[in-house]
């Protein structure tokens, strides 16, 4: 084991392996966290800059993820260093070669993440038997096609509204990662009648303090131009979104995006996670500090490994939709009313939440 995951807690991690092939050039590193509920799933991530640090940390929030929601699984990561925007037959040979090296290792079960995406996962199925997140045309229920993990926001966002008195008509939001998750998370918000204010993605970002039009976001995105490229809104940069005046901040793009070097200057009231580990700790809890929720990331976006964990045994999309209203908003709820009543972080109580339910599991297996 490298020295670098020399450490280890009682979840995990369980394995952590370094994965090379010169001939594809495929560097990854894939970290199984805990298992004790069942096999690992976990995304498969495809960035230049991607660590291995950050995959233990993104397997770890894997493990809790699929506690807090009750699922029979346990929590995997897979990071390959490379740049997602190669050429299309040079990426799905190196996919088809990480395929392969991860084929005898069936404690994970990879789906689609930032850098790969249903036709990515229907390549590693088609080589090991095994993927979640896969197109429609093979069984699947595309989960970015659908906008599982934005749906879930949404539903995480009427729980917040509920809880803690969060207004949601005419709230102004601000996401910073106007990708797959971020996209669908500004439709359905938009639909609970926030008007989404600020937006960004990896070469810039906008403002309109009056609201901007999804359906021209959608259409410059689709064009493969930058939300930087939108008429009519005040250009700004990624870190200025997260900063900006607004009621609803969703970080939605990489880690530690907020940390102690912008958190004070955060003026939303709540914030949702829509990426996993978007904040510090010492950001989370600089913000509680000030009066600022955070819905932390393992509770907030679980809709898409709920929707991959209900195609892995079989079920329709409609079972997925209906699994993710009813786990996420519950598990929100809960996690905020513990918050307010035992006057700790929403963090602490959802660790709590996740973490009896991982000892529950391991002590029910040998």
């Amino acid at each position: 084991m490298s020295e670098r995951f020399a450490f280890t807690d009682e979840f995990g991690p369980e394995k952590v392996i370094e994965l090379a092939d010169p001939r594809s050039g495929l560097r990854a590193i894939l970290v199984v966290d805990n298992t004790a509920a069942g096999p690992s799933i976990g995304g498969c991530r495809m960035a230049p800059d991607v660590t291995d640090e950050e995959c233990f940390r993104l397997a770890r929030a894997m493990t809790f993820k699929n506690a807090a929601a009750g699922l029979p699984h346990g929590g995997g990561k897979l990071v390959i260093i490379g740049d997602p925007a190669m050429p299309g037959d040079e990426k799905e040979a190196l996919i088809r070669s990480l395929a392969r090296a991860i084929g005898e290792i069936s404690s994970y079960i990879p789906g689609p993440d930032m850098g790969t995406d249903e036709t990515a996962m229907a390549w590693i199925r088609d080589e090991i038997g095994r993927a979640v997140g896969l197109p429609r045309e093979i069984g699947g229920i595309p989960l970015d096609e659908i906008g599982a993990t934005g749906f879930g926001l949404s539903v995480a966002m009427r729980a917040a509204h509920d809880v803690l008195g969060v207004p949601l008509d005419g709230a102004r939001v601000a996401i910073q990662g106007y990708g797959a998750v971020g996209r669908w998370t500004a439709h359905h918000l938009a639909k609970l009648g926030a008007v989404i204010v600020a937006v960004s993605d990896s070469r810039g970002g906008i403002i309109a303090a009056d609201g901007l039009d999804l359906g021209r976001l959608d259409a410059l995105k689709a064009g493969g131009q930058s939300v930087a490229d939108y008429e009519g809104a005040r250009a700004t940069g990624a870190q200025e979104v997260l900063t900006c005046a607004c009621d609803i901040l969703v970080p939605a793009a990489r880690p530690d995006v907020i940390n102690d070097g912008n958190a004070g200057a955060i003026k939303a009231r709540l914030v949702l996670e829509g990426a996993n580990i978007p904040a510090t700790a010492a950001a989370e809890d600089s913000l509680h500090a000030r009066g600022v929720w955070v819905v932390p990331d393992f509770i907030a976006n679980a809709g898409g490994v709920i929707c991959a964990a209900v195609e892995y045994r079989g079920g329709a999309q409609r079972d997925a939709l209906s699994a993710i209203e009813e786990l996420v908003y519950r598990n929100t709820a809960e996690v905020l009313t513990n918050a307010k009543t035992r006057r700790q972080t929403p963090r602490a109580a959802a660790l709590a939440l996740a973490q009896a339910r991982v000892r529950t599991a391991m002590r029910l297996r040998r």
